[in-house]
């Protein structure tokens, strides 16, 4: 008897072993599937970009660059504007800058890369972020550095220079979500062709305002909705011809103002019959719970209207709410 039981015993162990080497060899084909199908459609996605790009309008005349959007890794319209530009600018080189991109995974340059071959020097102020960027088969595939840091005014042009990335430079994109007009005003190390700044519409487009500079500033932290901070399209455009550079649109969601050196500038406005500034219609504001409200239109500007911002023409800080017209009739359009 217990001959027998020992025997089935060890058959049940047998069979239990047979099954749990079944089970794993299904998840590894099941992830070896999941990859294959991710890197067909990550194949895909890239061709059809290049398909874009490819029928974009060269030395042709545009209306704006909302004519040219298409989006791959780009929050909304970006690369296809990108494309259009570096077709028609001739840039000094093919390396780019891009702060505030998160993992990577959606930004303004990395479609860029893949497409032209690009170099590029990315900054977050997560570790975790650059170790996730770092772990993708494209950090490796591509001449891409990356480093972990909160970017502020004072420390950029060290970050630049110690990345290797100063002097003549393809593309610089700035998107941090708070001091974007403070850190560009700062940047003294390269002399960009190109430059991408994040605007915030809902400032309006009659006043050139930013929000204080801070060091230490956060979004949420400024404010719960989250729509207090960065920019708007006055201020940037004041400092834009400041620095020497010509405005020469934004995408059709109002979030991304483009600019053109001067000297170069003509390359692209004596093809755009209107360098428009779009008002914005996203809806991403926030309760105090930190839940999505779905503010929209002037209810947007409401939540913060009594909060400070600086006027960057004469230097006076004044109260968002105090501003008696903040978009122009077009925009109320």
């Amino acid at each position: 008897m217990l001959i027998r039981l020992k025997a089935k015993l060890a058959e049940a162990r047998a069979r239990l072993a047979r099954a749990e080497s079944q089970l794993h060899q299904a998840a590894g084909h099941s992830l070896v599937n999941q990859f294959t199908l991710n890197d067909f459609a990550e194949r895909s996605l890239q061709l059809q970009g290049r398909m874009a790009a490819r029928s974009l309008p060269r030395g042709e005349r545009i209306k704006d660059l909302s004519e040219v959007e298409f989006r791959v890794y780009s929050q909304w319209g970006e690369d296809g504007i990108i494309e259009w530009l570096v077709a028609h600018v001739p840039v000094p080189n093919t390396r780019f800058i891009e702060f505030g991109v998160e993992t990577f995974r959606e930004a303004n340059c990395r479609f860029l890369m893949h497409n032209r071959n690009w170099k590029g020097f990315v900054i977050d102020g997560s570790e975790a972020n650059m170790n996730i960027l770092r772990a993708q088969s494209y950090f490796w595939m591509y001449d891409l550095s990356a480093k972990s840091s909160f970017v502020t005014a004072e420390n950029i042009d060290a970050l630049i220079t110690e990345a290797g990335f100063a002097g003549p430079l393809g593309i610089l994109s700035i998107d941090v979500d708070g001091n974007d007009y403070w850190i560009w005003r700062a940047i003294q190390s390269v002399q960009p062709a190109i430059v991408i700044c994040e605007v915030n519409p809902i400032l309006g487009d009659t006043r050139a305002v930013t929000v204080p500079y801070d060091p230490g500033f956060t979004r949420f932290a400024a404010h719960f909705s989250g729509l207090y901070f960065g920019a708007s399209i006055g201020a940037l455009r004041h400092l834009a011809k400041s620095k020497g550079y010509s405005f020469v649109g934004t995408s059709a969601s109002g979030i991304n103002a483009f600019f053109v050196r001067d000297d170069l500038a003509t390359f692209v406005l004596k093809l755009i019959e209107e360098p428009r500034a779009f008002p914005s219609r996203h809806r991403d504001s926030r309760d105090q719970n930190g839940a999505l409200s779905f503010a929209g239109g002037s209810e947007r500007f409401k939540l913060i209207a009594d909060l400070q911002v600086v006027d960057v023409q004469t230097g006076q800080a004044l109260r968002l709410g105090d501003i008696e017209q903040p978009y122009s009739d077009a925009w109320l359009d």
